[in-house]
């Protein structure tokens, strides 16, 4: 197995982060502050937010079970997605490995870093094999992307080949659970001891309900989340988000847990209903809150739900989905409209 160290870029290890004045500032409980050139006026957003949140990681770290030292948050998952090509990945010489299709922004991180991406396709079930990722890969490959449940398949990947590859890589891998909610199978959040090198991306968009406050989690080992934190801008997430996060965990967890019961049940409502047009030749079997459908004519469905204000994903044009739209569950309301629409068609 690589050290962290030999995975880590050089100038990574040498570079001395930037420190702000909440960063110096470790003393007892203050009431004035005029360290960093704030404007005194317009409290509390004249401040500067923490920035290693902590606050938040110590109320998330009881909901997760994990220790705060093994969080980051992040701008959405997808600046701990280019943290990692910042991190561990030298341009031009370096590369990653990730399975297709999958999330874009894997391969938008690494084409915006120049680390090769290289993407090992997945089998008619949308499943992938540890060996097939594993001979893909080289003395450079620094990190391998898993997405699962997946995107935009839907399905969870099989979690013996996660555990093969966790086993067998000696570099870093990264699992992205941000459908995880929706999902009977469990997270890998309790496995992040067994395995030094894995990082897990969590967010709060999905089952919390909170894309508009673009905040994504990376679970990892402690010294994982000290490079992220010393590469990542000083003030990444913002009192906002920072504040609606809090508010969301001290809600009941009996709200989240609803919202998600009434999403799976219209998410076999929905597909039970799409498989009986005949507009539909096939539903794929999902963990998450949206499900992958073979249409007869994929282009001119969407075009037409387009047409009368109800925006699906067209995938037709994705690997391995020729023919299909991704359909989000939405409200009973909003399902009953895409419903209506699509027999309206036949």
């Amino acid at each position: 197995m690589r050290t962290l160290d030999e995975l880590t870029r050089p100038n990574i290890l040498r570079l001395k982060p930037y420190s702000s004045a909440r960063d110096e500032y470790k003393g007892k409980q203050a009431s004035v502050f005029l360290d960093a050139n704030e404007n005194p006026y317009n409290h509390p957003y004249n401040r500067y937010p923490d920035p290693l949140q902590t606050e938040l990681k110590a109320r998330l770290a009881e909901v997760k079970g994990v220790s705060p030292e093994c969080i980051f948050l992040g701008n959405g998952s997808d600046e701990a997605i280019d943290l990692v090509y910042r991190a561990f990945c030298e341009p031009r010489v370096d590369n990653v490995v990730a399975i297709e299709p999958t999330y874009g922004m894997y391969e938008v991180c690494a084409d915006m870093n120049g680390v090769d991406y290289r993407k090992v396709r997945l089998d008619d079930a949308y499943d992938f094999r540890a060996d097939d990722m594993l001979r893909a890969a080289d003395g450079r490959t620094k990190a391998m992307f898993l997405c699962s449940p997946n995107n935009p398949t839907g399905n969870s990947l099989r979690r013996e080949e996660i555990e093969t590859l966790l086993c067998r890589f000696d570099g870093l891998v990264i699992v992205d659970e941000a459908y995880i909610d929706f999902s009977s199978r469990p997270s890998l959040l309790g496995e992040l001891a067994a395995y030094p090198r894995l990082i897990v991306l969590q967010t709060f968009s999905k089952a919390w309900g909170c894309a508009g406050i673009r905040l994504g989690m990376a679970f990892a080992a402690p010294d994982i989340i000290r490079i992220f934190n010393k590469i990542k801008y000083p003030y990444n997430v913002n009192l906002l988000t920072q504040r609606e996060a809090l508010d969301m965990l001290r809600r009941s967890a009996a709200d989240v847990e609803q919202w998600v019961s009434i999403l799976l049940a219209e998410r076999g409502r929905v597909m039970d209903a799409f498989r009986a047009l005949p507009c539909c030749r096939e539903v794929f079997p999902t963990d998450a809150n949206f499900f992958l459908a073979r249409m007869t004519d994929a282009d001119g469905i969407y075009a037409a739900l387009v047409s009368q204000g109800i925006i699906v994903r067209n995938r037709s044009h994705v690997a391995l989905c020729d023919g299909c739209l991704r359909v989000t569950i939405g409200t009973p309301e909003e399902n009953d409209a895409l419903l209506d629409a699509l027999r309206k068609m036949d």
